[in-house]
């Protein structure tokens, strides 16, 4: 194309070679760019999908804490740690994308960037100076390894379960320098954004928030795993027979059930034996029906078989019960559950096998009667046991006793709610300006009234608000005013009384998030 005298018709065939050249290279490079658009539409839409997942995995960590403790709630602690270390580093990135963002407006109908001019870089050309750093680049650097450093504090203590989620930080967010192809060394930020387009640049940072929601998610995830699946294994079930009364006369019919400790309908054994002879199954329980043998002692002895995994797993169970002339024990049972609560009211049944309901007397500190023979009220107080004590009298006058004792708990810790959702709940600025925050108990079989007396709010990248009451006040709405669509609000440290019982406050009370739409 060069060399000689071109003719003037030579001259502009080479000057429309060079467009179309030209040409080419522009569409490639809009379709490069426009790759780089969708990558960054896809990172975001995972991050968005991340974060509700990662509440819910969070509630539910709290649940299982404020239910089970022990394990969980230990993990709890930790999962919570890593939730303000990752949601504050996560927020931060976020403001670098608005960085890379300056100048460029997304459409107002598609809402899509202008990712094909998106092909200068210059907007983070203040991360650079020279071969180095200018202080906002050694800004990102001080983020990137405090955010490594505060993930390896909060799971120090758990290595072994969280060892291979430090691994994974550090090789994402290694910020050594990195080998170029030219063999030389080139400093990290500079490797993967220095001279690159801005929507490049867009979606390496929404990458970035994309490992720490992983992460994130890896650490609750680890947190629920074992622990759940060993309360999920059939391996950890106990079967426990429950008979209809605890003593039988000779020749009586020994009627009840046998069930799993979980009392789960869903749980269905593929067979059962009982005393060596297959046995009826009805809604997953076992139902027992046999004649009752001499008096004494007798043993009710079988097996329930499960699937699991493909894997046979036998659970064999085995119960005594007293075979008697005439009554010599008495049956007590809590009508809600096995356990009484402190703070609450709870029903209590007390029978004596053969004596008549208005011939029973039972006593225990903090029992009263209901008003019905058999029928009492049990407000325990301090103490960890409770002990009911009965004495019956027999038609011909003899006495008869026997005691209980119960565990006392206190009421498990509730979960916040705000305008009666729980999790993450959705909606306008105004609407969370007027809501009430509020607390519910889940699956706890008591009627109770809470009340909420205070609670912090917390913004990502403002001062946490500490409120005296049930609904945001002045300073909280001042601190919201702030916040824009898309940014979560943390309603956590709940305080909850329960309705009637002065100044005790409930356990820890599992947070809720309102995200501004």
């Amino acid at each position: 194309m060069a060399g000689g005298k071109l003719t003037p018709r030579q001259k502009m065939i080479n000057l429309m070679y060079l467009v179309f050249i030209a040409m080419l290279a522009m569409n490639m490079s809009k379709e490069v760019l426009s790759a780089f658009g969708l990558m960054n539409e896809k990172f975001e839409s995972a991050n968005k999908s991340s974060v509700e997942t990662n509440a819910g995995l969070l509630t539910t960590l709290d649940q299982k804490a404020a239910e089970a403790k022990g394990e969980f709630a230990d993990a709890a602690v930790t999962a919570h740690k890593v939730e303000t270390i990752s949601k504050e580093f996560y927020a931060y990135i976020g403001s670098l994308k608005g960085d890379v963002l300056k100048g460029f407006t997304a459409d107002k109908e598609t809402g899509k960037l202008p990712y094909e001019s998106m092909d200068k870089g210059d907007n983070i050309d203040n991360w650079f100076t020279g071969e180095g750093y200018t202080a906002k680049g050694n800004e990102i650097i001080s983020k990137i390894e405090k955010y490594k450093a505060d993930m390896k504090a909060a799971l120090a203590d758990k290595k072994n379960k969280y060892g291979t989620i430090i691994t994974e930080i550090d090789k994402k967010f290694d910020v050594s320098d990195v080998k170029n192809k030219e063999g030389l060394k080139d400093k990290y930020l500079a490797y993967h954004f220095k001279g690159f387009p801005a929507v490049a640049s867009l979606a390496k940072l929404s990458a970035w928030q994309n490992d720490v929601q992983k992460a994130e998610a890896d650490v609750y995830s680890a947190a629920l795993g074992k622990a759940a699946v060993a309360a999920a294994s059939y391996n950890n079930y106990k079967a426990i027979v429950v008979l209809d009364k605890g003593a039988y006369f000779q020749g009586e019919k020994v009627t009840g059930k046998v069930v799993l400790g979980r009392y789960d309908d869903n749980t269905k054994p593929t067979s059962f034996t009982l005393n060596g002879r297959p046995g009826n199954i009805v809604n997953g329980q076992a139902v027992v029906e046999m004649t009752a043998g001499a008096v004494g002692e007798q043993q009710i002895a079988g097996q329930f078989t499960f699937l699991e995994d493909g894997k046979t797993i036998p659970l064999t169970f085995k119960q005594p019960y007293v075979v008697v002339p005439r009554p010599n024990s008495a049956t007590i049972s809590a009508d809600k559950m096995n356990v009484v609560y402190r703070g609450v009211v709870n029903p209590i049944s007390v029978s004596f096998a053969g004596v008549a309901d208005n011939k029973v007397v039972a006593s225990a500190p903090g029992l009263s009667s209901a008003g019905k023979p058999g029928k009492y009220n049990m407000n325990p107080g301090a103490g960890t046991e409770a002990t009911i004590s009965v004495t019956g009298t027999l038609p011909n006058g003899d006495k008869v006793s026997d005691k209980k004792t119960f565990r006392i708990k206190g009421i498990p810790g509730p979960t916040g709610t705000i305008r009666g959702e729980m999790g993450v709940v959705k909606g306008p600025k105004s609407n969370l300006e007027i809501a009430t925050i509020g607390a519910k108990l889940l699956d706890f079989d008591f009627e109770v009234g809470l009340d909420v007396v205070g609670f912090n709010m917390k913004i990502a990248g403002q001062p946490t608000v500490v409120v005296s009451g049930n609904r945001l006040n002045a300073q909280c709405k001042q601190v919201l005013s702030r916040a824009g669509k898309g940014d979560q609000v943390t309603i956590s440290e709940i305080k909850t009384k329960l309705v009637g019982a002065g100044s005790y406050l409930l356990p820890r009370t599992a947070p809720v998030i309102y995200e501004i739409q």
